[in-house]
């Protein structure tokens, strides 16, 4: 074996060891949603910040959701997407990132939000399962602001998953304006009342031609 042989061998080991380290660090939810095609943002764009709200207790439901999961998944359409999104926004403002609190979030993580708040006056803003969920399920809805380059978020006039209307102007409004402009630009549609919330599709068309997250 001469020696291009054995380097193409040492190259191809390397990048094995390499890969299956890195999906040994991975949680089991991330595992499973990476063996079904789903994609994490970050290694579409390393510059995206990830901070998942319902890995946390502060987010609406006052309780953490995803015992494991840490990274942000989407299906590849929608990463695409808001890969594109990002060189948007990087165009027009390179001190400023995408960040995003919520993406893909399988179906079984929905039914326990969905019981969490169905007896409650928040239950206007969960999709029931019972009815095949929203379209985070599918992997084709993001949460997202906009942050500076350390990760800090811009004001936006209300918190992330804020429940409830509130007037507002000035720079946060702005804010809201350029994140809507740059998530339209990658090929999401805003979802009415919650600033964040952005769909790659609508419901039909997901339940037509993509699959539900188990």
């Amino acid at each position: 074996m001469n020696k291009y042989k054995y380097l193409s061998l040492f190259l191809f080991l390397t990048g094995t060891t390499l890969s299956l380290s890195a999906q040994h660090h991975l949680s089991a939810t991330a595992q499973r949603l990476e063996q079904r095609g789903y994609v994490n943002v970050q290694t579409m764009d390393r510059s995206i910040f990830v901070s998942l709200m319902y890995s946390r207790p502060d987010n609406f439901t006052g309780t953490v959701l995803y015992g494991d999961l840490r990274e942000a998944y989407l299906h590849p359409d929608a990463a695409k997407a808001l890969e594109k999104a990002q060189r948007r926004l990087k165009q027009k403002h390179p001190e400023l990132s995408l960040k995003v609190y919520d993406a893909a979030r399988p179906i079984g993580i929905q039914q326990t939000m969905w019981n969490k708040v169905k007896n409650t006056r928040k239950w206007k803003y969960v999709s029931n399962p019972a009815h095949g969920g929203g379209l985070h399920n599918y992997g084709l809805a993001v949460d997202v602001t906009l942050c500076d380059l350390k990760g800090d978020t811009l004001p936006m006039g209300t918190k992330i998953d804020h429940m409830g209307r509130v007037y507002v102007w000035g720079r946060a409004l702005h804010n809201r304006r350029l994140l809507a402009e740059v998530m339209r630009y990658g090929g999401f549609t805003p979802l009415k009342g919650e600033w964040w919330h952005f769909n790659y599709c609508s419901r039909p068309k997901a339940r037509k031609y993509y699959k539900l997250i188990k």
